[in-house]
Formats: structure tokens, C-alpha cells, sequence
């Protein structure tokens, strides 16, 4: 009982008073707290790297401009040419993941992103602005008129294959981190039981490793991946328009 009261407490029920008390309701309060803290962070963040970029010298330019650097040559190769608009949109869906992803580097957080609704929610994101910028390239009707490519009877494939990016995109960002995270758990609740095993872990540096690998290098990776396949699809819907 008290295991599923303390199941009961994670969630919000916001409109609760109204009726409106089934699951699909309910509010993860982990996953709204979390998001929270993630953009306070990149708030702080990008308030670090503009003044580093407005100061004539120092190690955090010299970064901030290289990491600027790089998704202008990401953005540009991928698509062929550079805008502004693609580049700032990839580079703030990458931060953001990372940052995302990184959180549980911090005692006490947890990532947003192991929350399928997150990453769903990104998903849709990434969907939406490439499926704009399709029909801002070519037009409405030469847009409607792809779905009907290369004749009628493949309307409903060419529709699940649209919808099929936001699954791919959606689950495969939210299986990794949850995975890890899982894997994280379940590696720390074994060492729980044992002063032993928690201080031979320690002294050994395998829960550094472990946090490392899951939490930093898994979750750059990962990060990575949903940006580069934003971009690829997009360059994919533009280049498709401009054939």
C-alpha cells in the first residue's frame, strides 16, 4: 500500500476538480520539476557563453565560438547551404537534449527525457518544423500531392511513413536514456545492500565510470543523433521540393 501511495504522489491531477481524473490527465510533477531545472540551467548557460562571445579572449570563447562553429559546418553540409533560421533550431535542440540528458549527473535529478511524453513532445517538435518548412519550400499542393507519389494507391503508405519519423525519433532518444537510467538503478540499488561492494565501487572508480558513460557520454551521443536526424530529415523534404 504505501509503495502505491508514494506511485500516486508522483503524479498532478490538475483537473481533478472537474472530473478529469483518468491517467491521461495526470501530470508527472518528477518530469515538470526537472524540465524546470533544465531551462533555468540553459538560461544559465546561455547567458555564460554571450558574454563569453562578446569578451576579445579566454578559454570559454575560444569554446563557445568552436561549438558554433562546428553546428554551422553540421548545418550547412547536411543541407547544403546555410540559414540561420535551420541553424539556430538543430543548435537549440541539441543543447537542450544534452542538458536533458545530463541531469541526472546531479544528486536528486532525474532526466526529463526518460519520460516518453518528453521525448514524444520533441519528437512532434522536429516533426512539425520540418513538415513547415516542406510546404513554405514547395507550396500546399505540391506538398499534398507528394503523399500521392509515385501514384494514389500509396497515400496511406507515404502517411505512415511520415508518422513513422516522430515514432523512430520519439523512441529511439527515450529507450536509450531510459534504458540507462535503468541500468543505473538497478547498479546502484545491488551495491545498496553491501558497505563492501559500495566502497570498492567507489575507491575503484566504477560508479564515476558508470555515471560518466550513462549519464554524460550516452546522453552527448544521443543528443547528437536526434539533431542530425532533425537536419537529415529536413534536408530530405527540402531537397525532395527542390528536385
Amino acid at each position: 500500500m504505501e509503495n502505491l501511495e508514494l506511485l500516486s504522489q508522483a503524479y498532478w491531477q490538475p483537473f481533478k476538480q472537474i472530473g478529469l481524473t483518468h491517467s491521461f490527465f495526470n501530470v508527472n510533477q518528477e518530469t515538470i520539476i526537472n524540465t524546470w531545472v533544465v531551462l533555468a540551467v540553459l538560461l544559465v548557460v546561455g547567458i555564460i557563453a554571450h558574454t563569453a562571445i562578446t569578451r576579445t579572449s579566454g578559454i570559454a570563447r575560444y569554446i563557445a565560438c568552436d561549438l558554433i562553429k562546428s553546428m554551422r559546418t553540421m548545418t550547412t553540409q547536411t543541407l547544403g547551404f546555410f540559414n540561420h533560421g535551420h541553424f539556430s533550431f538543430v543548435t537549440a535542440l541539441l543543447v537542450y537534449i544534452i542538458i536533458c540528458n545530463c541531469l541526472s549527473l546531479f544528486p536528486g535529478l532525474q532526466e526529463p527525457t526518460k519520460d516518453i511524453n518528453t521525448t514524444l513532445a520533441l519528437g512532434l517538435l522536429s516533426f512539425c518544423y520540418v513538415q513547415w518548412y516542406a510546404i513554405a519550400t514547395h507550396g500546399l499542393i505540391a506538398y499534398i500531392k507528394d503523399y500521392f507519389a509515385p501514384f494514389f494507391l500509396m497515400l496511406p503508405l507515404n502517411v505512415i511513413g511520415k508518422i513513422a519519423t516522430i515514432v523512430s525519433i520519439s523512441f529511439r532518444l527515450f529507450g536509450n536514456i531510459f534504458g540507462g537510467a535503468t541500468i543505473t538503478h538497478m547498479y546502484f540499488s545491488l551495491l545498496y545492500g553491501s558497505t563492501l561492494l559500495q566502497i570498492a565501487a567507489l575507491f575503484s572508480g566504477l560508479n564515476l565510470l558508470m555515471q560518466l558513460f550513462f549519464g554524460l557520454f550516452e546522453g552527448c551521443i544521443q543528443a547528437f543523433v536526434f539533431a542530425m536526424l532533425t537536419l537529415t530529415y529536413l534536408a530530405t523534404a527540402i531537397t525532395q521540393e527542390q528536385d
